[in-house]
């Protein structure tokens, strides 16, 4: 049969492809639309297979001509070393593409993908690295991982080769000494020097792989850092020559759209991304803040399909759980989850508030910012610049006849007194707080002003929470504690007798260091006739505390002991992130 151009088969509908294709004929697809008409939402090609008629292959092959993507054999290829190295090694791995065709002068590029639906990798290499034209085509996973196998593995991310080649680059150098002097064409051509692409392209994608929550630029007198957080650690890369912090904040600041020309004044911007080998969103928050010695940034990365959005899977113990439903499902008062930044917060509202999602229920949220979009949640941004604050989108939030209402925040009394009203009148309020624990929170919003009657009549219950490391599953070994360690936690040999503990030895899955992942880890106080007496009394945070552990409360040091005992965590992630009850 005659080989069929792309051109023939772009946009065509899939079964006509097939039939163009030579892989089945017209009675054939016939047939399966025929049993499609039977089966709701099935796809003709899954009809197809199952009829034996074509494999997984022809679909892929079918799906190339539908998009006008070319079909190529790898192996009959000679790629250019030039080729390859116009893609960084984390780059192709990461999005599971082979470059194949590097056209400098035009600066276009062809790459090899797995499949023809990756457009994470075509508009993400177009975004990033700064190519003008991105040409897919289609070749096996097999070949593909071949080459990357040969070719990319041993590299590793390369830094090294870009720092030199930033460094050896003529824009760069023409930076030197210029001072405050610079105008705005220099920064843009050093924020597209093509060496400081790669490197932020490659920064990104290796805090993406490595499921960092943080991504920090840090200058200093000397030097210029760079760290990720993972797991709530801050770990260190090999800091880039210090000529290089202008260009690497000005590429940040040309992809999150901010003035790049600015350099005196704080900057919040936001670069969209997609999750390479899924196509799932990710934004990376980020925030500038001018320094002695230059421009701080730090972007947050927001992985949307990482976040577990329901109640069972945010870590809550069996009776921990149940007494959380009860909370929500309140028909009105106020619940506040507090801890320091980073320690969860949010994704519990949200999983909380995605449980109450149902058609019969109106939720509004006010947020700075919205971290994650929900459908059925009418989710409101804060606007400072706009005036636009949390206490007048609360004070709106009541005209809008809602049921459940969520303040990202509590910061002064303004928002806390509207709060308080809003569960006056039949609202049920979520909202967060700063503050160490559970029972220190009345303190805390006592001193922002609020009455201790109005507290305690909305007031329904407070949850504390800390993230603690997970040890590595991979590396988990069992160890006697010494009695130093156990003195730490407030314990005796004698406390423990019987008890196993474990630590993470240090392996290649967990970077060496004995953890992998985080869990939370709680203490609900919930409020009753008792506690609020209390608290109408002005009784201390100590008292407070103590009546409401006699009362059923688990602190989160007792919860962090049950993660130890159970072998999930260490004494030190405990220690580190509690404090022992006095």
């Amino acid at each position: 049969m005659a080989k069929v151009s792309t051109s023939e088969l772009k946009g065509r509908k899939f079964g006509r492809v097939l039939v163009k294709l030579g892989k089945v004929t017209r009675e054939q697809v016939h047939e399966a639309l025929k049993v499609q008409q039977g089966q709701a939402g099935r796809k003709v090609g899954e009809i197809l297979v199952d009829l034996g008629y074509i494999t997984e292959d022809d679909i892929r092959a079918a799906l190339a001509g539908q998009a006008g993507i070319e079909q190529v054999v790898l192996r009959d290829r000679e790629i250019s070393d030039e080729t390859f190295a116009a893609i960084p090694a984390t780059t192709a791995t990461t999005y599971q593409i082979v470059p194949i065709k590097f056209d400098p002068e035009r600066n276009a590029i062809a790459v090899a993908v797995k499949s023809p639906d990756n457009f994470a990798a075509v508009d993400d290499l177009r975004n990033l690295l700064g190519f003008k034209r991105v040409k897919p085509v289609l070749a096996s996973a097999e070949e593909i991982d071949e080459i990357l196998q040969e070719r990319y593995a041993a590299k590793g991310s390369g830094f090294s080769e870009i720092y030199a080649e930033a460094g050896d680059s003529a824009v760069i150098a023409s930076l030197e000494g210029r001072g405050d002097s610079l105008d705005l064409d220099m920064l843009e051509e050093a924020s597209g020097d093509n060496a400081i692409v790669r490197l932020v392209q490659e920064t990104l994608l290796i805090a993406i792989r490595d499921k960092a929550s943080d991504i920090h630029f840090e200058p200093f007198e000397e030097e210029f850092k760079i760290r990720y957080r993972i797991d709530g650690v801050l770990y260190e890369m090999a800091p880039p020559d210090k000529r290089l912090a202008l260009p690497i904040v000005s590429r940040i600041k040309v992809m999150s759209k901010l003035d790049i020309a600015e350099r005196r004044l704080p900057q919040d911007g936001r670069i969209e991304m997609s999750l390479p080998g899924t196509g799932a969103p990710i934004d990376l928050r980020v925030a500038v803040l001018p320094t002695m010695f230059g421009e701080s940034v730090v972007l947050r990365v927001l992985d949307r399909s990482n976040v577990q959005l329901s109640l069972d899977r945010v870590g809550l113990r069996d009776d921990d759980l149940e007494r959380v439903r009860g909370l929500i499902n309140k028909p009105n008062g106020i619940v506040l989850v507090t801890g320091p930044t980073g320690s969860g917060k949010t994704t519990t509202l949200y999983a909380a508030l995605t449980e109450l999602n149902t058609p019969d229920r109106k939720i509004l949220t006010a947020e700075d910012p919205v971290e994650y979009d929900i459908d059925g949640l009418i989710q409101c941004q804060v606007n400072v610049d706009q005036e636009l604050t949390f206490s007048k989108l609360l004070r709106s939030f009541l005209r809008q006849d809602p049921d459940t209402i969520l303040v990202g925040e509590i910061r002064d009394l303004e928002t806390a007194q509207i709060a308080i009203q809003a569960s006056l009148t039949g609202h049920l309020v979520f909202s967060t707080l700063h503050t160490n624990d559970a029972p220190s929170s009345v303190l805390r919003l006592v001193d922002l002003g609020v009455e201790s009657f109005l507290l305690t009549a909305t007031l329904e219950a407070i949850v504390a929470q800390r993230l603690i490391r997970k040890i590595c599953e991979k590396c988990k070994e069992e160890f006697v504690p010494t009695e130093e360690q156990l003195m730490e936690l407030s314990l005796l040999p004698a406390d423990v007798e019987g008890r196993t503990f474990f630590r993470g030895r240090g392996c290649s899955n967990c970077m060496k260091t004995g953890y992998k992942g985080r869990m939370a880890i709680f203490e609900i106080m919930t409020l009753d006739d008792t506690l609020r007496e209390m608290i109408m009394s002005q009784a201390s945070t100590a008292v407070l505390r103590d009546e409401a552990r006699r009362r059923g409360m688990r602190t989160l040091r007792e919860s962090g002991l049950l993660a130890i005992y159970e072998g999930q965590s260490t004494i030190e992630e405990v220690v580190r992130e509690t404090i022992a009850e006095e």
